[in-house]
């Protein structure tokens, strides 16, 4: 397998300790609504805006393109605000080395599934790169992800792995 940084840094995080997923999960139950109505607010007043300032993107691309830029980045950070939100099956399953490989041959098979599909003409092309998020292979490390996705005719593509592990189907096709 050919590594991009240091192969410690691919191994399996630690278990956190079951009390701290279980606040951890309590706030969540609270507080992930709370950030999905900011989100929908949000996006709300940027429609909005957005629907009088079509008037003046009809004449700037330069004003569109920084208006989606900063849609974009403003509902990443809000998004961002659940990201230490923990989910059920986190909370049943952390430690637990066979959910998470199931997890990841679940999650690439899907990916590989999707980027296998035939070109249907007058249809999105399939996805030819993916990122698998650092919840999905917590617990069993970058490497297993990496493994799976060689076998399935993926390559690795360097990024923070600490946050995802990042794919590219080598099998798509080249656009002319």
């Amino acid at each position: 397998m050919d590594v991009y940084e240091d192969p410690a840094t691919w191994t399996a995080r630690p278990a956190r300790p079951q009390w701290q997923l279980a606040l951890r999960f309590a706030g969540s139950v609270v507080w992930f609504p709370v950030v999905c109505v900011l989100w929908a607010a949000v996006v709300a007043v940027f429609l909005v805006v957005g629907m009088f300032a079509e008037v003046i993107t009809v004449f700037s691309n330069t004003l569109e393109r920084r208006y989606l830029d900063a849609m974009g980045w403003t509902t990443d950070r809000v998004g961002w605000l659940a990201s230490w939100c923990v989910s059920w099956p986190e909370l049943r399953h952390e430690g637990d080395v066979e959910y998470y490989k199931a997890r990841v041959e679940k999650v690439v098979g899907k990916w590989t599934a999707r980027a296998s599909a035939p070109i249907v003409p007058k249809k999105p092309r399939p996805p030819v790169e993916c990122a698998i998020s650092l919840r999905d292979y917590r617990g069993v490390g970058g490497w297993y992800v990496a493994d799976v996705a060689l076998a399935q005719g993926w390559d690795l593509r360097p990024r923070d792995e600490y946050k995802e592990v990042r794919l590219w189907w080598s099998a798509a096709p080249r656009v002319d």
